[in-house]
């Protein structure tokens, strides 16, 4: 099996760090644009589409800067990772998402995450 590999995309949001914070961590933050539902018990997020459940663990956490998951089923390697910024010269709030896929998947997850970012930007009034 072909082994998944690190990518970066950056995403310009409409939105201070601890609010943009705040959908990227909360349940209710997150089921408004990532999923269809979210438990947390502990450091474990159930993360639920079409009425599938998929648990991953918190691995790291700073307000208002980064979070960090790794699904109960990825390599000790592998996370996927929300980073948020601000740029100096513009003012803007900028989320990095890291992620990892195996080089065919590559383009289908990078659409997925456009298309999920172009829903959380609209729900923190900046789309």
């Amino acid at each position: 099996m072909a082994k998944a590999k690190p990518f970066e995309l950056e995403y310009i949001i409409k939105s201070s760090p601890a609010i943009l914070y705040g959908f990227l961590t909360t349940p209710a933050g997150l089921t408004q644009w990532f999923a269809d539902a979210v438990d947390i018990n502990g450091d474990t997020y159930t993360f639920v589409w079409h009425g599938a459940p998929e648990d991953a663990e918190l691995i790291e956490d700073i307000e208002n800067e980064l979070v960090r998951f790794r699904w109960s089923y990825a390599e000790d390697d592998e996370y996927f990772e929300f980073r948020i910024d601000k740029s100096e010269v513009s003012g803007d709030t900028i989320l990095y998402i890291t992620d990892f896929a195996e080089d065919a998947d590559l383009e289908d997850q990078k659409i997925l995450w456009d298309s999920q970012i172009a829903n959380l930007t609209k729900r923190v009034g900046g789309g």
